[in-house]
């Protein structure tokens, strides 16, 4: 049996997960009952595939300008280290539907993107390092496999 850890992701056994899916990670309550949900949306089987770096930035970019045309309630999306997704943190809405509607919504934004919001030297720490073709065809690949989402384990 392993440590448990501090860090929840650390605490999942990567072995057992199939994805793409969309989790709840945990739910934390702040002293004036505000609460911030935190999805883990994976992308990737980990240990098996991952995102490239330029497809993933861009990916990021899109993500996080557009996610928020849809979901008021984003207080940050970002890559995790692993390249095998990102974490959605929210506040005060436990709406797993609209959390997945907002995400299908935001990929089919990235899918008819025609560039990279803040690519550039002067918005982005990196801007050499983007590719909205690899984006959209992370986003595709993700939309395509909908159905599974809200599954975590195998069967």
């Amino acid at each position: 049996m392993m440590k448990k850890m501090n860090v929840e992701s650390f605490n999942l056994d990567h072995t057992k997960v199939v994805a793409p899916y969309v989790r709840l990670v945990g739910v934390t309550t702040g002293k004036q009952g505000d609460q911030v949900y935190k999805y883990d949306l994976r992308f990737c089987q980990p240990n098996q595939e991952h995102m490239d770096m330029p497809g993933l930035h861009s990916l990021e970019h899109l993500m996080a300008e557009n996610i928020r045309n849809h979901l008021n309630s984003v207080l940050d999306i970002g890559p995790m280290g692993c390249q095998t997704g990102f974490y959605l943190s929210i506040f005060n809405n436990d709406s797993f539907d609209e959390i997945i509607d907002a995400l299908e919504k935001t990929l089919n934004d990235v899918l008819n993107a025609t560039e990279v919001p803040a690519c550039n030297e002067v918005q982005c720490g990196w801007a050499a390092s983007h590719s909205l073709e690899g984006a959209q065809d992370i986003a595709r690949t993700m939309l395509a496999k909908k159905a599974s989402w809200p599954n975590v384990f195998s069967e």
